[in-house]
């Protein structure tokens, strides 16, 4: 008999699955955390903020089986692939994931894929969750589907810079870029599994702004006091061509909405900054 404030989260040592647990947790959810070695660091802090690790591979069914008795819902996410093997691993192990769910009679399944996943972008690392997607579609679990837009988290890249920050990147100055946080991402997690009646059944894209390079790059020197200036680099690789013939599509005011405190590029900055010096 599964407990309707149990969730196993998948991935808890990095960053969404971090943040779906932190966010779980602080609004009175059981937790599990599957880690496949509980002693290393990320995974003590996450049995130090109250989850219960559970040791487990995402490639290891029987793992699977064992750390979903009991839970109501499941957060599923996996590793970012690019190489072939790494890809083929993706769609693997999230079908695994999805089937072990269906298996296990869970209640809940939210998943977290990438925005544009559904319109066919060509980008190697979006179609294989894409293919996931339509696996858990298939399987009739009951199902959210989150889409994040470019993390937030990326550009902390060039947060330790001193004297001068330059961001080389094969961008379209003029083209704005959606983007959302990590921890935000946790957030629209904790919000469907707290309400599957509003949230089972639906695909929906995240982002927390819409914002040029050269706009996050003033923002970083407001910021921070840094001189910072964007160099722009020619597009070559698919995915830069996606982001500057089409990109992400989220509707920012209505998840604004849903999450009043979805942040800001400005104000994630600001709170990252503070974190790592306080």
């Amino acid at each position: 008999m599964s407990s309707e404030k149990s969730v196993l989260v998948i991935g808890g040592t990095g960053n969404q699955g971090g943040a779906t647990a932190r966010a779980l947790l602080s609004r009175g959810w059981d937790v599990r955390a599957l880690v496949r070695d509980p002693d290393k660091p990320g995974a003590r802090e996450l049995r130090e903020q109250g989850a219960v690790l559970v040791a487990g591979d995402m490639d290891d069914e029987a793992s699977l089986h064992r750390a979903m008795a009991g839970v109501h819902g499941v957060f599923s996410v996996q590793a970012l692939a690019y190489e072939p093997a790494t890809l083929a691993a993706e769609v693997r192990q999230g079908k695994t994931v999805a089937d072990a769910a269906k298996s296990a009679g869970v209640g809940h399944f939210v998943y977290s894929s990438v925005g544009g996943a559904e319109r066919r972008t060509g980008i190697d690392h979006f179609e294989t969750k894409a293919r996931v997607e339509r696996h858990i579609v298939a399987l009739g679990l009951p199902a959210t589907i989150l889409r994040p837009a470019f993390f937030m988290n990326n550009l902390l890249h060039y947060a330790d810079a001193r004297s001068e920050r330059l961001m080389a990147l094969p961008v379209r100055p003029d083209k704005p870029m959606q983007m959302v946080a990590a921890d935000d991402i946790g957030v629209f997690a904790a919000l469907a599994f707290g309400d599957p009646q509003t949230y089972v059944g639906r695909q929906i894209e995240l982002a927390g702004d819409e914002v040029t390079f050269p706009e996050i790059a003033r923002i970083y020197e407001r910021v921070t006091g840094v001189p910072t200036r964007l160099d722009v680099l020619p597009i070559e690789e698919r995915m830069f061509e996606w982001f500057a013939e089409e990109g992400y599509q989220a509707d920012i005011p209505a998840l604004r909405g849903l999450h009043p405190e979805l942040m800001t590029f400005e104000e994630f900055l600001v709170r990252q900054l503070q974190t790592t010096t306080a």
